[in-house]
């Protein structure tokens, strides 16, 4: 970087626009912000100086360079506006996020400007870039540190009644309890989300998380058909806007679906204007999911999670309810195949349904002790035994209604009896 200053002008920003090389264009807006000059026109030229630095260097993926920048920036802070400072600020950060890999950079960044907004008494900001720190940490998996700092703030932010930003940190919220296992909690930070928008505007983006979040909640408690109306508003809201967040509520409509056991329906979806947009890898996993749920093949089932591992194993929503899919699909394979046996080698049916006979033991344990079936493991002979369904004998609860009746009969004589007597 040159120490020599250029001034702050339309013509320098020019010059560093038509300079062929990346790298000399970001010394000469850098150049340009070394100016000294705080005259309207040369901050209105600073900061769009800022905004294409910025540009530059995340394309050049130099996210500690836009770090430096915001340090660097903190006296021509003073100079502008605390709504523009905000802006800059923000904007910075924002672009730190679309450099793949920087997550630990982004924690550190965000970190550094609670503390300056905190020292130059700058609240509105120091909230919005604490909401972002506790996002961050959630993804990193600090939940217990990003629940700290997020109990603190909704606290702030009611007493302040900035209805937008409680929406955002009610939802975070939301998200954070719900990847603690905590439902309940998780549901009420959502409704306190929904109440709080209800009595704003709120930006489409902004609604189609609540409907994603509210989809993923309702899938949560098996109430697949109803998750599956709240996935299909936030797709309509995030396909409106193109935000990639579109193909995932799509992926998890058609989870809803193979769930609710219309898998058939999977492929129309897909295939539907809509659908076709988003054509690609997530599309492809559930679809082979719901050719394998159709053809209740535990073979085509396991094929699909191998090949589709980051779409299907990796997405923490669609491994939980494919976990118990697979179960289910597991026992109602493992059912119709001992269903014409009263014994049988495990290895058998170990080789029926192929797989290890390890895991089909593990499992026809389970079913019996679950009452899924009659039966015992013979581990001697590595033989299952299947009994038959016992048959309920009619006598006893034909006794018990008998003698029931008797009672009403004695009871109403005793009553009549007491009133003659009286």
């Amino acid at each position: 970087m040159s120490s020599s200053h250029l001034p702050a002008t339309t013509e320098s920003l020019a010059l560093a626009m038509e300079a062929k090389d990346p790298s000399e264009t970001i010394s000469i807006l850098y150049r340009i912000l070394d100016d000294p000059s705080s005259s309207p026109d040369a901050l209105r030229m600073k900061e769009q100086a800022i905004t294409n630095l910025t540009q530059h260097l995340t394309a050049e993926n130099r996210g500690e360079d836009l770090r430096s920048l915001l340090t660097q920036l903190r006296p021509f802070f003073s100079l502008i506006p605390k709504a523009k400072t905000a802006k800059i600020v923000r904007g910075i950060i924002d672009s730190v996020a679309k450099i793949p890999g920087t997550s630990d950079l982004q924690i550190a960044l965000c970190k550094e400007m609670v503390l300056w907004t905190r020292a130059e008494k700058r609240t509105f900001l120091r909230q919005r870039v604490e909401a972002r720190l506790a996002a961050l940490l959630m993804e990193n998996k600090e939940y217990s540190e990003a629940l700290t700092l997020l109990s603190g703030l909704v606290k702030e932010v009611r007493r302040l009644d900035d209805k937008l930003l409680l929406v955002d940190i009610d939802l975070l919220e939301s998200k954070l309890h719900f990847s603690l296992r905590n439902l309940p909690k998780a549901k009420a930070a959502l409704t306190a989300a929904r109440t709080a928008a209800n009595a704003i505007y709120v930006p489409p983006a902004q609604q189609g998380a609540i409907d994603l979040q509210s989809g993923i909640l309702h899938a949560e408690e098996k109430d697949y058909k109803t998750a599956y109306s709240y996935f299909f508003e936030a797709f309509e809201s995030f396909n409106a806007l193109d935000d990639p967040k579109a193909v995932f509520s799509l992926k998890y409509m058609l989870l809803c679906k193979i769930m609710v056991n219309q898998a058939d329906d999977v492929g129309g979806i897909i295939s539907s204007k809509a659908g076709l947009k988003f054509v690609g890898p997530d599309l492809d996993a559930m679809k082979a999911v719901a050719d394998a749920h159709s053809k209740r093949s535990l073979k085509l089932f396991e094929i699909a999670l191998r090949d589709f591992k980051a779409q299907l194993e990796e997405d923490p929503i669609v491994h939980r309810h494919l976990s118990s899919l697979y179960d289910t699909l597991l026992e109602q394979n493992l059912c119709r195949l001992i269903e014409p046996f009263s014994r049988v080698e495990i290895a058998h049916i170990a080789e029926l349904i192929e797989l290890p006979i390890d895991h089909v033991e593990r499992k026809l344990s389970q079913m019996i002790l679950d009452k899924k079936f009659a039966g015992t493991l013979d581990q001697g002979a590595g033989c299952l035994v299947i009994f038959d369904d016992p048959k309920t004998d009619a006598i006893y609860p034909a006794t018990l209604e008998t003698i029931s009746n008797i009672g009403k009969v004695v009871d109403s004589l005793y009553v009549r009896s007491a009133k003659i007597m009286a």
